[in-house]
């Protein structure tokens, strides 16, 4: 009985000191005596838990207006030519954004991956001896990811060219109102890397 309590306590003191958490467990049990009993348990848990919320929001606001002046030739017995110039907007808006959990993610994967296999070797036991090594390992990785994107892009232009007036004159030139354009250009781009 003596030998068969030194084997059981030499097993469990060689299953203690093995188990950690940075390398995989084994145990042994070996030599036991006769109508033993042995018993070892590994018992290995790892549970890593990622919550992750990315919010992109982008907002661009474009308010432009142009006038040009008037041009007049009035009251003149010759008059010249009366041109009112262009008026143009333009406008151009370039955002990017970019979020990234790549590197957490790996992280808590790592994490929940644990210690590495366990292993076990049972031998020599003696004769209507029970010899049981029980190995519990679990592994849990939960990962939450909530990414949300909002963008927004206001463009508002106005353009308006002046008037050109040749009146009262005897002899008038030309009347030209200036061109009037809009222009807006507006690039968005959001990335979400999980």
């Amino acid at each position: 009985m003596k030998k068969l309590l030194r084997a059981f306590a030499a097993a469990l003191i060689g299953v203690g000191m093995s188990a950690g958490v940075a390398a995989a467990q084994t145990g042994t049990i070996t030599n036991t005596g006769p109508t033993s009993t042995n018993l070892a348990t590994f018992t290995d848990s790892h549970t890593a838990v990622l919550a992750a919320s990315n919010v992109g929001v982008v907002s661009n606001g474009n308010t432009q207006g142009s006038t040009s002046g008037t041009a007049s030739v009035a009251g003149n017995t010759t008059g010249g030519s009366a041109t009112s110039g262009g008026a143009s907007n333009s406008n151009s808006s370039t955002t990017s954004a970019s979020m990234s959990n790549a590197s957490a993610a790996a992280a808590v994967a790592a994490a929940a991956a644990g210690s590495g296999a366990s292993s076990a070797t049972i031998s020599t036991t003696g004769p209507s001896s029970n010899n049981q090594i029980v190995v519990n390992d679990s592994h849990l990785l939960t990962i939450t990811a909530t990414n949300t994107g909002t963008v927004t892009n206001t463009n508002s232009q106005t353009a308006a060219s002046g008037n050109a007036d040749v009146t009262g004159n005897t002899t008038g030139g030309g009347a030209t109102s200036g061109s009037t354009s809009n222009t807006s250009s507006t690039s968005t781009t959001l990335n979400f890397s999980n």
